[in-house]
């Protein structure tokens, strides 16, 4: 029988795990949100593969290179080692279908809504994707998710606090089609997830 993959979160970043800074990237603006650290390592002890997925437009538009990415996302590692916490992996889009430059301006697979960062994922480490969740700001965050086969949490940082306050004005009591829980923020959501993974162990011991 073939094996089943890791049970992985993959994570949105800015929004999500940082406070929106516009265009991020340099890493004395990288600016964590609380309980981050503690929400990741609490994932890491639960055996689950951490990866971060994160639309980098401002690549696409020029305003940064590659690279600031890269070592934004070590810098973000070494903050969260400091705490016994890390990121297993990193994908980013750096493209955008308009407002691009150059190579980086085309239609892509791997820009949120798209899948292509979570199958990159998948390809480098399979991925279970019943044990699986996509955390994250915005809907094209859960949506990718959900498009991918995992579950998906919104979490009030970052922008979801006023999608779900929008949602709560037009009467959208409990779920959406978007996503399948919301939380407040990450470490909210680490314990969901946590509570969830338990009660999976639980059925299928």
């Amino acid at each position: 029988m073939p094996e089943k993959g890791r049970k992985t979160v993959f994570l949105d970043r800015d929004g999500t795990m940082n406070t929106e800074v516009n265009y991020l990237h340099r890493p004395e603006d990288l600016e964590l949100i609380p309980g981050v650290p503690q929400a990741v390592r609490q994932l890491n002890e639960a055996g689950f593969r951490v990866v971060v997925v994160t639309n980098q437009a401002g690549v696409a538009r020029g305003y940064y290179g590659e690279e600031d990415v890269k070592h934004l996302h070590q810098y973000l590692n070494e903050q969260l080692e400091t705490e016994g916490a890390h990121v297993d992996a990193f994908y980013y889009c750096p493209h955008h279908p308009e407002h691009g430059i150059g190579q980086y301006k085309k239609e892509c697979s791997c820009r949120k809504p798209g899948i292509g960062m979570f199958t990159a994922a998948d390809r480098d480490c399979p991925v279970d994707r019943e044990r699986s969740f996509m955390v994250g700001d915005k809907l094209i965050d859960t949506e990718a998710g959900r498009r991918f086969g995992v579950r998906s949490i919104l979490v009030g940082t970052g922008y979801g606090a006023e999608i779900r306050r929008q949602e709560k004005a037009r009467g959208e009591a409990g779920g959406t089609p978007d996503y399948d829980w919301y939380a407040e923020d990450l470490k909210a959501a680490a314990d969901l997830i946590c509570r969830l993974d338990k009660e999976t162990d639980r059925e299928e011991g």
